[in-house]
């Protein structure tokens, strides 16, 4: 479904992504895990096109230089150069790290943006298929996004890049700030979104949550993938367990 083939980023002079390869089969959870500061979300970016706008920003404004090298394959068509509004009509689209919802506005007004694509039809569709997906958001409608809680907000965030009914979800750092068992119910959310028909991307700090729902995964490391294969396989290996499960 989507390729990326030696992606390389640089930041000015710093190597961010270093042949990266990673394929994402059609209805699979791949996941990626690895240390802080690996490149995870720069390689999200560069899969959404989220790359595209930040690189157009740092030019506009003189800021660092950043460069982009390498294949991203949709369906084997490539997508390098798409804008980002371009690939989440494609069906790609990326829930970022750390959430970033409109905090001042409410949380039906989060969905509807999520919905810049659809026609109202679809929207009212969306919202239907979301809340039925997070029943707790049906409690919060009008509430601002602000006030809810981490994992309320984690279910938000996910609920809008959901809005626009992606065929592959990329997911960064949903996990992030979470308690056990908020994470734990988040798992089961992914794989419910997985059993719809969605193939989902994700990248996560939490090697015991990526592991536990990937089909494949790959291990990111200073900018390069250093393993990868089938999750079960990989989460047995001595040096997985040692540097990411704690054993």
């Amino acid at each position: 479904m989507l390729e990326g083939r030696g992606l390389m980023v640089f930041y000015e002079n710093m190597l961010a992504l270093n042949n990266v390869s990673i394929t994402c089969e059609d209805r699979s959870i791949i996941g990626i895990f690895g240390p802080n500061s690996a490149g995870k979300s720069t390689l999200m970016y560069a899969l959404s096109g989220i790359m595209l706008d930040i690189m157009r920003k740092e030019e506009m404004r003189g800021g660092e230089r950043i460069c982009l090298f390498g294949d991203i394959i949709l369906d084997g068509k490539e997508i390098t150069r798409e804008a980002p509004h371009a690939r989440a009509a494609m069906g790609v689209v990326l829930c970022p790290e750390r959430r970033r919802i409109f905090p001042e506005s409410s949380v039906l007004e989060n969905l509807k943006i999520g919905a810049y694509l659809s026609t109202r039809r679809e929207a009212k569709e969306n919202i239907e298929y979301v809340l039925d997906l997070f029943p707790r958001l049906k409690e919060h409608l009008k509430r601002q996004g602000g006030f809810l809680s981490g994992g309320e907000q984690q279910m938000l965030a996910i609920g809008r890049a959901l809005m626009s009914k992606p065929r592959l979800l990329l997911l960064d750092e949903p996990s992030l700030g979470l308690a056990p068992a908020a994470v734990l119910d988040l798992s089961r959310k992914i794989r419910e979104i997985h059993a719809l028909g969605v193939t989902v991307l994700l990248v996560e700090q939490n090697a015991h949550m990526a592991l536990g729902i990937s089909d494949r995964a790959y291990v990111l490391e200073v900018g390069k993938i250093t393993l990868s294969g089938k999750a079960a396989e990989l989460g047995k290996l001595d040096q997985v367990k040692k540097a990411y499960l704690g054993m």
